[in-house]
């Protein structure tokens, strides 16, 4: 299944685009440099989207009873909380299309979690921006991230690699999704979602196993609800030790002593944090290439998302 480059929405002062409240922007060039190489950006800033110009008086969550409101700083009368949702609700057509979402931290129209939200003159740190409230609940399995998240090696890993399980899925349901394409994409992916959740590992397996014509259509979204879910959880050393171990397994019949032992012992490294995981997977893939197996071969456990990237070096 060849993809190209992946269609991302993002806050666009974080691709130098002067829209921000002070006329100035926000470059980041991890995300313009890197990611531009992977993902098709579609930039969109709501507060411009609503009318208010550049430069302009800033805005700020505050508590407003049980609800939280967008006001102007200047004056609270100025409320942009219905403009912001309507906004967001107004791009669905667009939005149904990406595969993922960079938001501005701390944006009170786009921060995903952690917004300063005032109560007089004291702010709590739990609020998320109206636009990105409006957009994860308009579209709930869309893997979305803050540019300031993705500074952790974990994180941006983890984000990135649920861009390219959504982006191998809409492929999915553009060639048309069939009962075999779906046992396919789930076999494929199973070593993935083992190393994040194994409950939902064994829950899956089932489900896609028991579905047929009938069910698909009812099968799929439940299906892709669970698999995302799972995926938002952090893969741990522990759990892609199990994994390696697991693809290990499929080389005993092939590898002499010492070169059980080498791999093992580049897995326990890895396991107790001495080396990252691309030692173990490289070592994999070198006795996989000496000794082909088809369902390792095409499992996306061993080459999630391109090489270039260099996710695995750092986690």
């Amino acid at each position: 299944m060849q993809i190209e480059r992946i269609p991302v929405g993002i806050s666009s002062c974080l691709l130098g685009q002067k829209v921000r409240f002070d006329g100035q922007h926000q470059l980041d060039s991890y995300v313009e440099k890197t990611l531009g190489r992977y993902f098709e950006f579609r930039a969109f800033c709501p507060e411009v989207a609503i009318g208010l110009g550049i430069p302009r008086r800033p805005i700020r969550l505050i508590a407003a009873g049980d609800a939280v409101r967008c006001v102007s700083t200047v004056d609270e009368s100025l409320d942009y909380t219905q403009a912001l949702t309507d906004c967001a609700d107004a791009q669905r057509d667009w939005h149904a299309q990406l595969c993922g979402y960079i938001l501005k931290k701390a944006s009170p129209s786009c921060g995903m979690e952690r917004v300063k939200v005032y109560e007089t003159h004291m702010a709590r740190r739990d609020g998320t921006g109206i636009y990105a409230a409006t957009l994860m609940r308009n579209f709930p399995d869309l893997p979305v991230e803050e540019e300031g998240r993705l500074g952790d090696p974990v994180l941006r890993e983890n984000f990135i690699q649920r861009v390219y399980v959504m982006a191998r899925w809409k492929a999915l349901l553009t060639e048309g999704l069939s009962v075999a394409g779906l046992v396919n994409f789930h076999a494929r992916h199973k070593l993935i979602l083992m190393s994040h959740c194994p409950q939902t590992y064994r829950e899956l397996g089932p489900l896609v196993a028991g579905t047929t014509r009938a069910t698909l259509a009812e099968v799929a979204p439940v299906y892709l609800r669970s698999l995302m879910a799972a995926l938002r959880r952090r893969a741990t050393r522990g759990r892609h030790a199990n994994v390696l171990q697991h693809v290990q397994g499929y080389l005993k019949k092939h590898l002499g002593p010492d070169d059980k032992a080498e791999l093992s012992e580049a897995i326990a490294a890895y396991k107790q944090g001495q080396v990252p995981l691309i030692v173990p997977i490289t070592l994999l893939n070198h006795f996989f290439r000496k000794h082909p197996n088809d369902y390792i071969r095409d499992s996306w456990y061993m080459r999630p998302y391109p090489a270039e990237l260099s996710l695995q070096n750092d986690i």
